[in-house]
């Protein structure tokens, strides 16, 4: 259980595109200033409800008590990229798949009761810390929840990329690209590239390859707290490595990637009558007879 005592200031992120999650945004507004809570929008959230801009999202969470989330997947990872501290995030579903914002839209206000109230389960999700370093050059450090991927772009040709883990050498993978995922990325870009399934809470990383040129370099899954580096050894203009889908930089071989486990997990409200496999057979469709 989750203890909410002190919870008096409530951050509100949205998907400023949806009209739903707009108008479930005012409501929420209402009942959050009814209860006599302080409410934040980020700068992106705000003017879809004609609000003051507040701080930038990946900067949100560390200025609140909590963070109720309106969209999809997508919105959800865009607020976990930044500080969150021990603050808990409660996931609306406005999207499609939903495997991060588990609830549903009618079960928003009877949620965050239960979160004011101490009653909310939380269920911590790892997070991966991602640093390009490049001689010469501050190095980049970013987060991600889902996954880091190196890829190339559609016309470009296959790319060589080397793997160390812990300090030694794994492979040298000629392939369309690279996935390192959590385990709660493993549904996400990993699933697509054949990678398996892993229950969000092991301690847990893949490395997948992406249309790999030899068929047995397959997923590895490695110990969470290892640190895995990787580099570019094609000569190619067009290839980047992307956070979540959401963030990309451009690398050269004169980059080294350095990928390991974040000190800081997310902490995702979950609903205990909701199962992982359950969210599998309703997400995926299992077990369904075709039409």
């Amino acid at each position: 259980m989750l203890p909410m005592d002190a919870i008096r200031r409530v951050g509100v992120v949205l998907k400023g595109s949806s009209p739903e999650a707009v108008e479930l945004g005012r409501q929420l507004l209402v009942e959050l200033e009814r209860l006599g809570l302080e409410v934040v929008l980020d700068a992106e959230s705000a003017p879809a409800v004609g609000r003051p801009p507040g701080p930038e999202r990946t900067a949100l969470a560390a200025g609140v008590d909590l963070v109720v989330v309106l969209g999809g997947d997508g919105t959800l990872l865009s607020v976990t990229r930044g500080e969150l501290g021990t603050t808990p995030v409660l996931g609306i579903n406005l999207g499609t798949l939903g495997f991060l914002t588990e609830h549903r839209a009618e079960s928003l206000f009877p949620v965050l009761h239960e979160a004011l109230e101490g009653r909310a389960v939380v269920e911590e999700r790892e997070r991966l810390e991602v640093t390009v370093l490049t001689p010469g050059e501050e190095p980049v450090v970013r987060r991600a929840l889902n996954d880091a991927v190196i890829n190339k772009t559609a016309l470009a040709r296959m790319i060589v990329l080397s793997v160390h883990v812990n300090g030694e050498f794994v492979s040298r993978f000629r392939a369309d690209g690279l996935i390192v995922a959590t385990p709660t990325g493993s549904t996400a870009y990993n699933l697509s590239a054949g990678g398996p399934i892993l229950h969000p809470t092991l301690d847990i990383m893949l490395i997948t390859p992406i249309c790999p040129h030899t068929l047995t370099n397959r997923p590895i899954g490695i110990a969470l707290d290892s640190v895995v580096e990787i580099r570019l050894e094609s000569l190619s203009e067009e290839v980047y490595l992307t956070l979540d889908g959401q963030e990309g930089f451009p690398l050269t071989p004169r980059d080294l990637v350095r990928i390991q486990r974040h000190d800081e997990p997310v902490r995702l409200i979950h609903d205990p009558a909701t199962s992982f496999f359950q969210v599998l057979h309703h997400k995926l469709k299992w077990g369904e007879r075709g039409g």
